[in-house]
């Protein structure tokens, strides 16, 4: 995915802007994410498209991140 095409994105919950993640293989999770620091949800990218929906992400709260 085009990371000028990333920096257009906003979370779709508080608007606030979002950080390209990539995860590891063997984590389970998806290989990428785009990460609202705001309000600690992941919302995948699937097939090279960002699954900008609320009830899609997941929350970031278990992963003991700090981002």
């Amino acid at each position: 995915m085009d990371h000028r095409l990333i920096e257009m994105l906003v979370c779709p919950v508080c608007k606030g802007p979002l950080d390209d993640r990539r995860n590891a293989p063997d984590t389970g999770l998806p290989d990428r994410e785009l990460l609202c620091p705001a309000d600690r949800l992941a919302f995948p990218i699937r097939d090279g498209i960002p699954v900008m929906l609320a009830n899609e992400a997941r929350s970031t709260d278990a992963d003991g991140d700090t981002a």
